[in-house]
């Protein structure tokens, strides 16, 4: 399954101490970037969440990859190494796109998920994926597995409520419990034990989900995206061994009200630097 772009445009000279730029329609990929930083501390981090036309979900396949290749085309003018699609929505529809165009290795969050329910196989033959409606109406997840593991049924189950209930912080309220069992028990009750979470909002749920369903093997594309990013970067020997930790820098393209909410939400970490910085209008 592969992680990376199709070709390496010519003349494209990649260094270990560049940094990993990582993009989202809005914050929720912050997710994403949270596990990245955990993992690889030593790397230097570029976010772009793309705050003033959130949602993607309800834009045309064409709107999302014209975008998408704005934020590239801003990410590869900060020198990135390497480009993770921290958006379900932009990896479903996008994704080859990017890689047609970029000449640094791009890694979505669909196919780390996958590959992280292939560890799991044979022993399973039933699995689930849970997400917004629209990746869902990709079939992003569905076609991956198919391809891949042809024997194993995938059972997919759109969570709108999920995400709101996440930036409001409610993530571990007793409304949120409601709507989980409202979402989950048929998964449960139908005999699916491995669910992929299949939206970048929906880790934070995964302590709750657990709570209710100590059953359920979870996989978290966020911690999966940062563990591939890893391996990629050391087979192309461009993991930064420098001594110190990384800065990680924050772009968006609409500062609001509650963007610092969302941020220490979604990352709660030190972001070092945050900048406004709108594209193609």
């Amino acid at each position: 399954m592969s992680l990376v772009s199709r070709r390496q445009p010519e003349a494209v000279t990649l260094a270990a101490t560049s940094p990993i730029g990582v993009f989202d329609s809005g914050l929720g990929g912050l997710t994403v970037l949270s596990a990245v930083h955990e993992r690889l501390p030593n790397e230097n981090l570029i976010y772009f969440g793309d705050t003033a036309r959130v949602p993607y979900g309800s834009k045309s396949k064409e709107t999302i990859i014209h975008y998408s290749l704005e934020i590239l085309e801003f990410l590869l003018q900060q020198k990135v190494k390497a480009v993770v699609v921290a958006c379900n929505t932009a990896s479903s529809h996008a994704l080859e796109a990017l890689r047609e165009k970029s000449p640094v290795p791009v890694i979505g969050v669909v196919e780390p998920g996958v590959a992280a329910l292939a560890r799991h196989y044979p022993e399973v033959k039933r699995a689930a994926v849970i997400a917004t409606r629209s990746t869902v109406k990709s079939n992003a997840y569905a076609k991956l597995v198919q391809q891949h593991l042809g024997d194993v049924h995938l059972y997919q189950k759109a969570c709108p409520l999920f995400v709101p209930l996440v930036e409001e912080g409610f993530a571990e309220r007793q409304v949120t419990e409601l709507i989980i069992r409202e979402y989950l028990d048929e998964i449960v009750r139908d005999g699916y034990s491995h669910v992929i979470l299949g939206c970048t909002h929906y880790p934070l749920l995964k302590k709750s989900i657990k709570r209710i369903y100590p059953q359920l093997t979870l996989i978290d594309s966020s911690s999966e995206v940062a563990h591939a990013l890893q391996e990629l970067l050391r087979q192309h020997q461009l993991l930064n061994n420098a001594p110190t930790k990384g800065e990680v820098k924050l772009y968006v393209s609409d500062i609001t009200d509650s963007l610092l909410d969302l941020e220490k939400i979604f990352f709660g970490k030190t972001i070092h630097s945050l900048e406004k910085k709108v594209l193609g209008w």
